[in-house]
């Protein structure tokens, strides 16, 4: 890592589980909270208890936590405007914070100060079903969104596994199973309000389709981590349902034979939904966590959406690309139910392997490759993972080059986290070669910042003017994505 980060990582450590309160001589946290609740006059709504610092001090991840000082949920826009433009002028850091279900310590306080959960705002604001858009707040959670839409007939498809906020995805352009079809999150995103850090309320956008009318400022808001702004609006496109949906599952006796079928399915042009690989080491940690009993062996799940006679086409066509390739079993189902076993087995994937290892938190590679290469990658990721004789398990979104190892470590093991490092680096090495990227849809945050410094490093100058023009003081997540020097 970078002199900073490292640094940040040696002080966590070494002040304990949690780490020290930021405590500076301008602003100890008493009378940070103080001040605080004079913008927020709730004492429920500014908060230094002991449960909500921890909470706030984590995420999915195997980083070392760092509590912030202080915890506000604002309510309001106008409210997000005053806790910014206070944190400005005293130059208090603010990292905003929806679930905490990110995996590259995004949320994590490095500098300690404001934790702004924005989880508070979660109101559907508007549905415009005859212009298939929808206007949300940030701190609505994505399946609480598809219950607000269904009686309208639609749906927003993308879908990272686990419920994040949609401000959440925003803030990491998250995408997930549904990408292969529907692409990323800031393929959705038409409009943003954003607070500024000097408490400038802004937008970017409006609910057109399209648009020339200059840079597109709200594709750079998405992604950007909270390191430009705070997001409280979004307008979002929505789809129709599809009318009729296939879930299957392809079982092969090789890793390769299920990313050959798994590119061949892409390459014939079928609309598929989705395209997940899981190898064997995935599958008997699910059968182990959820009770389940499928074969261990690598497999594919996949998902048809459409009309039903093109449904029908295209499961045939799968199938028959997937015996091609040596595929020993293709099972499908219609029933809804059962659709979301299928699919709950997924989700549960990197909790399953969790599990496996009790006390363990996740390290997860986020390698995305062009998909002619996603074959070759993985097989690669295969031998590194077994030369270096570590337990890791491979998933993703094979269907457009996406994937992970995950490693369940231990988080104090410094020899363990270097294997699970060095893994991890000629995953990226070999991405990095053949024109892909360090992560294709987990965000920077803190752990990936050497990576996209090599990965981006004619443009980082320019990145980091960009941070400077909206954030001179650099109090917003300041210590992630890059440094500043």
């Amino acid at each position: 890592m970078t002199g900073m980060a490292r640094e940040s990582s040696e002080t966590r450590h070494a002040d304990g589980p949690m780490g020290p309160s930021h405590t500076g001589d301008a602003h100890p946290a008493t009378d940070l909270r103080e001040a605080l609740l004079e913008i927020l006059p709730d004492p429920g709504r500014v908060t230094s208890g002991a449960s909500a610092l921890d909470q706030h001090g984590r995420d999915l991840s195997h980083h070392a936590p760092r509590r912030p000082d202080v915890v506000v949920f604002p309510e309001t826009a106008e409210e997000v405007s005053r806790i910014l433009r206070f944190a400005n002028e005293h130059r208090v850091p603010v990292v905003p914070f929806g679930v905490g279900t990110s995996l590259e310590g995004h949320v994590i306080p490095e500098r300690g100060g404001i934790s702004i959960d924005m989880t508070r705002m979660n109101r559907v604001v508007e549905v415009r079903p005859k212009d298939f858009l929808v206007r949300v707040q940030p701190g609505i959670t994505r399946t609480q969104l598809n219950r607000h839409l269904t009686p309208h007939g639609l749906w927003f498809p993308l879908d990272p596994g686990a419920d994040a906020t949609i401000g959440g995805m925003a803030a990491t352009n998250a995408s997930g199973t549904t990408a292969v079809r529907y692409g990323v999150m800031r393929d959705q995103v038409l409009d943003l309000e954003v607070v500024l850090a000097d408490g400038s309320i802004v937008r970017t956008g409006s609910m057109a389709r399209k648009s020339s009318a200059g840079y597109n400022l709200t594709g750079l808001f998405v992604g950007s981590e909270g390191t430009l702004g705070v997001i409280t609006e979004l307008t979002l496109k929505v789809y129709g349902i599809p009318e009729h949906t296939v879930a299957a599952r392809a079982e092969f006796p090789d890793l390769y034979a299920a990313c050959q079928a798994a590119y061949g399915i892409i390459g014939s042009g079928i609309p598929i939904a989705r395209v997940e690989l899981v190898d064997e080491h995935t599958v008997a940690a699910v059968n182990r966590f959820k009770g389940t009993a499928y074969p261990e062996t690598p497999a594919l799940f996949l998902e048809f959406q459409g009309t039903k006679a093109a449904v029908e086409g295209d499961v045939r066509l799968a199938e028959e690309i997937c015996r091609e390739e040596g595929a020993t079993a293709f099972r499908f189902e219609t029933d809804s139910a059962a659709r979301h076993e299928l699919w709950e087995a997924r989700h549960d994937a990197a909790l399953a392997i969790l599990a496996v290892r009790p006390g363990s938190r996740m390290k997860v590679t986020d390698v995305c490759v062009p998909p002619s290469d996603m074959p070759e990658a993985i097989r690669r990721a295969r031998e590194t993972i077994d030369r270096h004789g570590v337990h890791g398990a491979i998933l993703g979104h094979v269907g457009d080059g996406n994937y992970h190892v995950v490693f369940a470590v231990d988080p104090d093991d410094e020899a363990e986290l270097a294997v699970a490092e060095r893994i991890n680096d000629e995953i990226v090495r070999f991405a990095l070669e053949r024109g892909g990227t360090c992560t294709g849809e987990h965000g920077v945050g803190w752990g990936k910042m050497r990576y996209v410094a090599e990965e981006r490093a004619s443009v980082l100058p320019l990145m980091r003017a960009v941070k400077r023009a909206f954030d001179p003081n650099n109090i917003l997540n300041p210590g992630k994505v890059f440094t500043l020097s």
